[in-house]
């Protein structure tokens, strides 16, 4: 399944009785994909790349993730899909037959793998076995609603699903006027095909209203078709899952690989994401030591706590320099005004203090000095929100870590109103997403209320890109997101007074 660049031992090469293998047959070869659509049912055995195992997954993990936040705020299925487009062409893209494109076999490919990979990684517990069930059935059903209507036909007529049944002539009309009800205007029972099921396999059906109950069966009109199939997907990942679960202990995996499926589960709290040393500043931004104090209204709250703690103290621990330093760097600020900025907000320290015990770090985080690899890669990258929750959570007298995780209620609500949150329904959302464990849809909450009106403006004259209308989860994508809003804002104005 796994190949990498650099040759094993053979020492270390494990020879696996495929008797003893859970999820597939021992043949290893390239699967095949008839269809777009895929219920998972072998695992892949064909090689792939070390590199390709762990990127396939972070993307399949980044749509995962951000088909959870449009759940966490209500969005419709159509809302979802509109949302979801652009986000699945960039990390998932899954043409269909007719499509006729030349990428068809490496896109399968890489459902299969990704979807699987992940489901290792999340198979440890029931909290991640039961969110993984939830979006990938979100994302097998928006699919299935999507699909070319004749390869859905034939992606359906291929499972052989024994567990529906025609509704006969007979009961059609013993129950005519039940069926009838079930129906949209203008349109009878002839029109309609119906199938018969055991009513907890469509409860989304049942809950809604939408079948026809009788001795503990559901009758279903062909329409409602997608969630009898999309149930059905259900309940054989949750088995598969559980499977998996109690296969892993005995799993003799490449120890390569451990690091990487731990590090893709602590991403479900929320999705890793990256942000380049090189990246550059917002265009027109004046980012400067002098400057910060007016930038800072730009700040996610782990920011604008830092920057408030700063202020106050004249004081911050190494964890929180250290955060902080690599966000600065991340929005642009060079390291000659880093220093700048440290050494006057540092206020009671002297410049001899300064210059033994902390231009060092700022400079070292910078990648000006430390080891080669440390200079080369231009030092350290702005934590995720990720590495931020998850990582050194804060002490007694430190101000870094996630506020929506690391604050209680009063601190946070004290926070977030200093950044213009005065609404009591959005600090109750703010509330029910810490209880949750939804972190960074807090922070997301956040956003969207203080840039409400920017946004709005922003996509009546359709300047979102995709990338802007993703779940933020990177402090220094919320920087340059909340200054590009506002100046759009700004800009507008002034348009709008010289015209």
């Amino acid at each position: 399944m796994l190949r990498h660049h650099d040759r094993v031992e053979p020492k270390r090469r494990n020879v696996v009785d495929h008797r003893k293998k859970q999820f597939a047959s021992p043949q290893y070869k390239h699967a095949e994909y008839p269809h777009r659509l895929n219920f998972y049912i072998d695992a892949p055995t064909a090689d792939i790349t070390l590199e390709q195992f762990e990127q396939w997954a972070i993307d399949r993990l980044r749509v995962l993730g951000e088909l959870e936040a449009c759940s966490f705020r209500n969005k419709s299925p159509a809302e979802t899909a509109t949302h979801m487009k652009s986000i699945l062409d960039k990390y998932l893209p899954l043409d269909s037959n007719s499509s006729a494109s030349g990428k068809l076999a490496l896109q399968r490919q890489k459902d299969h793998y990704s979807h699987f990979i992940l489901r290792l990684a999340f198979a440890s517990t029931e909290d991640l076995r039961r969110r993984f069930t939830r979006v990938e059935s979100m994302l097998f059903r928006m699919r299935f609603h999507t699909d070319d209507v004749s390869e859905r036909a034939a992606f359906v007529n291929g499972l052989n699903l024994d567990w529906w049944e025609a509704v006969s002539e007979e009961e059609k009309v013993q129950y005519a006027e039940e069926l009838a009800a079930m129906l949209p205007v203008r349109k009878t029972i002839e029109d309609e095909s119906w199938f018969k099921v055991d009513w907890e396999r469509v409860p989304d059906l049942v809950e809604q209203r939408r079948v026809f109950l009788k001795q503990g069966k559901a009758f279903v009109p062909g329409r409602e078709q997608q969630s009898m199939v999309v149930s059905e997907f259900t309940t054989r990942l949750e088995k598969q899952l559980e499977l998996t679960a109690r296969a892993l202990p005995r799993l003799d995996e490449d120890d390569r690989l451990k690091p990487i499926l731990t590090h893709l589960s602590k991403n479900f709290i929320t999705p890793d994401a990256s942000y380049m040393a090189g990246s550059t500043a917002p265009e027109g931004a004046n980012i400067t030591a002098a400057n910060i104090d007016n930038l800072s209204q730009h700040f996610p709250a782990c920011m604008s706590n830092l920057h408030r703690s700063l202020r106050r103290d004249g004081h911050l621990k190494h964890y929180g320099r250290l955060q902080y330093t690599l966000f600065l760097k991340g929005i642009g600020l060079n390291l000659e005004e880093c220093l700048v900025f440290w050494r006057q907000g540092l206020r009671h320290k002297t410049d001899d203090e300064f210059n033994k015990e902390y231009r060092y770090n700022v400079r070292h985080a910078y990648g000006e000095v430390g080891g080669d690899s440390n200079r080369r890669g231009g030092g350290y990258s702005p934590f995720s929100c990720q590495k931020i929750l998850t990582e050194h959570p804060p002490g007694p007298g430190e101000a870094h870590g996630c506020p929506y995780r690391h604050f209680n209620m009063e601190n946070l609500a004290t926070l977030v109103q200093s950044m213009g949150v005065n609404d009591r329904s959005v600090m109750q959302g703010i509330k029910e997403d810490k209880d949750g464990q939804k972190f960074h849809m807090a922070c997301n909450r956040v956003f969207e209320h203080v840039h409400k009106t920017e946004i709005r403006k922003a996509k009546d004259q359709g300047v979102m890109t995709a990338n802007q209308l993703e779940t933020i989860v990177h402090p220094n994508e919320y920087f340059k997101r909340s200054y590009l809003l506002k100046n759009l804002a700004k800009e507008t104005a002034d348009v709008e007074m010289e015209g």
